[in-house]
């Protein structure tokens, strides 16, 4: 298994569900109904997950996925 696809495994698991990484609409859901974690309104997703403030590791694992592409 590669590290890309270990940080895939454990987002899905923080988000108990499967979810692409790369799909924003996707993100957004689950972080803001399912975690209850809302984000900074910014340009891009990537932007708006930078500028988080929360501390869940789910927002951690999602930047680190998105920045192996």
């Amino acid at each position: 298994m590669s590290n890309k696809s270990f940080v895939r495994q454990r987002i899905c698991i923080y988000a108990g569900q499967d979810v692409d990484p790369d799909n924003d609409e996707q993100v957004g859901n689950i972080l803001r109904f399912k975690l209850g974690i809302k984000l900074p309104q910014r340009t891009s997703m990537d932007d708006s997950l930078s500028s988080s403030t929360s501390d869940h590791e789910i927002i951690t694992l999602i930047k680190k996925y998105r920045a192996m592409r």
